[in-house]
């Protein structure tokens, strides 16, 4: 579903900017993407901006531009890359596809993902400048993920709980507390029934035992006191 409306988007989107380059008018782009609250506008932005990093990228593939034109063109797809972003949570806010949520990973010409360093992205020639090598030889590779399958390898019966009885500690405590608890129980029940005597267990304090009466409900009363008034009237006119 999401999919499908990414796609009218863009194709709306794309529809829109053709006719503007037939017609000669070009909107300029807002400098805040909270400032634009046109739907189809901002996928339209959106589109620019990601046609003005694609043709970035392939002229920063250009090792003889100079160190200084490189490092130029990467802070300015790093800026346009902001944008974007930008862009994509302003069209989440205005109802439209959450493409930050779904959306691929940023890559390079060979198909690879870039390499960045805090969100600083490196594209193409700005990989191999002085200093940019070396920062990333420093960090360590992140480890590997492992499959599904990988990880059901490492479940056994202990995972489950299983063998918690073996060790020779959780028996015991359960009946610790087990004991607790029949005592507990029969203190509890001993204040219920009433006090046994020490001298003759069998013998039982009545002054000490608690009765438990049935209270009628409210309906069992109004029909009693219905039969009761009803008794009286038969009563003073004499109808047996």
């Amino acid at each position: 579903m999401a999919r499908n409306a990414e796609k009218a988007m863009t194709t709306l989107a794309r529809w829109r900017a053709a006719k503007e380059a037939e017609s000669g008018e070009k909107d300029r782009r807002p400098f805040l993407a909270s400032e634009c609250s046109d739907l189809s506008k901002c996928e339209k932005y959106r589109l620019e901006i990601i046609r003005e990093i694609s043709k970035k990228v392939a002229q920063i593939q250009n090792a003889g531009l100079g160190e200084f034109r490189i490092r130029d063109l990467n802070d300015e797809i790093n800026k346009l890359l902001r944008e974007k972003r930008h862009w994509e949570n302003q069209i989440s806010y205005l109802g439209g596809p959450h493409y930050r949520r779904y959306g691929p990973k940023v890559i390079d010409s060979e198909g690879r993902e870039v390499p960045g360093n805090r969100g600083y992205k490196y594209f193409g020639a700005a990989k191999d400048l002085p200093g940019v090598r070396e920062l990333f030889e420093q960090e360590p590779p992140p480890p590997p993920r492992k499959t599904r399958t990988e990880m059901m390898k490492d479940v056994d019966a202990d995972y489950y709980g299983y063998l918690d009885d073996d060790d020779g500690i959780l028996i015991p405590l359960e009946e610790k507390a087990e004991k607790l608890a029949i005592e507990k129980a029969k203190q509890s029940w001993s204040g219920k029934v009433g006090e046994v005597n020490t001298e003759n267990p069998n013998q039982i304090d009545i002054s000490r035992v608690t009765v438990y009466v049935e209270v009628p409900s409210q309906k069992e009363i109004e029909e009693a006191v219905l039969r009761k008034r009803k008794q009286q009237l038969l009563e003073k006119y004499g109808i047996n």
